[in-house]
């Protein structure tokens, strides 16, 4: 696929509400380590109603207004920090993405940056402080670096879901700054990051999508 367009976005949230559902008993395992064991909860809820809401859209609705409805749904839906952090970043995807009619490589990184940053100001979290954003931000540097090359939609996404993997391996070595992980300093090292891991399983669902 070299381009989403609108009815791709609603099937791409269909896939995203099937993984998180099939996911849920892995996240709030992964979570429970050392976090409130709800993140599981929330992604399969909260992508449960935006693949509703934006399955309910008119057909003539931009990928502007999708994103916009999915965000507005996802916070009300499950207003814990992670499900208002997704709930932000689709939000400022929105306003990226504004009068664009498709996603290619460029509009696929405005995407990830808008996330990223929305997600960083939300969370007031930087990089090295074990959140999502030690994912975010890597999807979205290899994806604008991908747009500068002219690189197609699928194997840019291809080589920022390699990214986001590598960053989720990376997390295991960090100490955790925000949250209930933040209270178990140390222990939290060599694990994972829960938050990470959504971002990973979010753009490799995208990846496989454009495939």
């Amino acid at each position: 696929m070299e381009q989403f367009r609108p009815a791709d976005l609603v099937a791409l949230f269909a896939a995203w509400r099937t993984l998180f559902a099939e996911q849920r008993e892995f996240l709030i395992a992964l979570d429970g380590k050392v976090g409130d064991s709800d993140l599981g909860i929330t992604m399969s809820k909260s992508f449960a109603a935006a693949a509703e809401t934006v399955a309910a859209e008119p057909p003539e609705a931009t990928l502007s207004r999708l994103l916009r409805s999915a965000g507005v749904i996802m916070a009300k839906t499950a207003p814990s920090t992670m499900g208002t952090l997704t709930a932000t970043g689709f939000l400022r995807a929105s306003k990226a993405l504004e009068g664009v009619e498709a996603i290619g490589t460029a509009q696929a990184a405005a995407f990830w940056r808008a996330f990223a940053d929305g997600v960083a100001e939300r969370g007031k979290a930087k990089l090295g402080d074990k959140t999502i954003l030690d994912v975010l931000d890597p999807i979205a540097r290899t994806l604008e670096a991908a747009s500068a090359e002219g690189q197609a939609l699928g194997p840019a996404l291809a080589r920022a879901a390699g990214a986001a993997e590598q960053a989720l391996e990376a997390t295991k070595s960090m100490v955790a700054q925000h949250g209930k992980a933040a209270a178990f300093q140390e222990k939290a090292r060599g694990l994972q990051d829960a938050g990470a891991t959504v971002g990973v399983m979010l753009v490799q669902t995208m990846r496989d999508a454009a495939a």
